[in-house]
């Protein structure tokens, strides 16, 4: 064969092979490590187990006394050793190991979406932080793989003395079939309001099924009262520090001695040389209720001090609303302060609380 027929073979060998396709194992060899990793990857968004395929979605929230909530949210997929699942499920667990990040904020986008809802919902501050996720597996009752994400929620719940009221940053929350959720609360509380009802309650906790249940746009709503037994003071709330209460209580009183002094000077010395009026009641006719300087002369905590004691050392504080003709939620500041104190004791009879002087006998009816 001369030249010229060399060189006519060897374009067409060269030709033949780029025709011919290459194998795709070819070219993930070709590349080594990096390229079969990427496929894998490939393999896992594309064809392999997704987050749609999860059989059940179990959302659990352990509410603090303090308004923040710590959430878990466990996807739980079947799984099983005869079939393909058991494959598709290590290609997800090994990416979501090698990549976690990446799942916690697709997971944490959608939860953050939750939470501007409820800050619009319920006019409070709230943050989510301390994402984790991880992954498990349990044999019984059956095979199961477990998807779980963990995370902090701040002002979750609204705190106010011994009453935490939950469920309004769910403002909009659909729960949708194969979905639940549980809410657990301390020991030292108990549920007086669980909106919408729940046939399945524990102790400390309440479950709804998004099969069976369905949220209103004011749902979920859960009301917790601090049981009578328990002695320690009331858990502040994150919404702000607490108020300075004994140098707000020092200016108060300061100011009720320069107003006590203020009325004996102008009233305290007629009364000394006499009233020229018989029609006049002298101080002995006074009754107990207008003893002392006037009401607009004392501080808040020595309006509700003496309404205490002229209900003789114990009163409803809705009739302390009513009286003084105050908002619940200045007469709850009011109260907590002197209750901080050690002025007045707060108990509760039924659903109601119940102020009293602290040498009063607390007898709950």
């Amino acid at each position: 064969m001369d030249a010229r027929g060399l060189r006519a073979l060897v374009v067409l060998v060269v030709v033949g092979c780029l025709l011919v396709p290459m194998p795709a194992s070819a070219v993930v060899a070709a590349d080594g490590d990096a390229g079969s990793q990427q496929q894998v990857l490939q393999q896992t968004d594309d064809e392999g187990l997704q987050f749609d395929d999860a059989d059940e979605i179990h959302i659990d929230v352990e509410i603090h006394e303090n308004g923040s909530a710590t959430f878990s949210v466990d996807y739980r997929f079947p799984i099983n050793t005869e079939n393909e699942s058991i494959e598709e499920w290590e290609l997800l667990q090994d990416d979501i190991e090698s990549n976690p990040q990446e799942y916690v904020d697709r997971e944490a986008e959608g939860w953050n979406e939750v939470l501007s809802d409820g800050e619009n919902a319920t006019d409070r501050e709230m943050e989510i932080s301390n994402f984790t996720v991880s992954t498990d597996e349990s044999p019984a009752p059956r095979d199961l793989a477990h998807v779980k994400y963990e995370f902090e929620w701040s002002s979750f719940a609204h705190v106010e003395l011994n009453r935490i009221e939950a469920g309004d940053a769910l403002s909009g929350f659909t729960l949708v079939d194969d979905t639940t959720l549980q809410l657990f609360w301390p020991d030292t509380y108990s549920a007086y309001e669980i909106d919408p009802d729940s046939d399945d309650r524990g102790d400390g906790s309440v479950f709804w099924d998004g099969g069976d249940t369905e949220f209103a746009d004011d749902q979920p709503r859960v009301v917790l009262i601090e049981d009578t037994e328990s002695t320690g003071e009331p858990t502040e709330s994150e919404e702000g520090p607490a108020m300075p209460w004994l140098a707000v209580l020092g200016a108060l009183g300061a100011l009720a001695l320069a107003g006590v002094a203020g009325w004996w000077l102008r009233y305290g010395r007629e009364s000394d040389h006499g009233s020229d009026d018989p029609t006049e009641p002298s101080e002995s006719t006074a009754s107990p209720n207008q003893a002392g300087p006037p009401a607009e002369l004392l501080s808040n905590e020595e309006r509700v001090l003496r309404l205490v004691e002229d209900r003789g050392g114990r009163i409803k504080q809705q009739e302390v609303v009513a009286e003084l003709d105050w908002t619940e939620a200045k007469t709850s500041q009011v109260v907590g302060g002197l209750r901080e104190d050690g002025e007045i004791e707060v108990f509760r009879i039924g659903r109601e609380n119940v102020l009293a002087l602290p040498d009063e006998d607390i007898d709950e009816e």
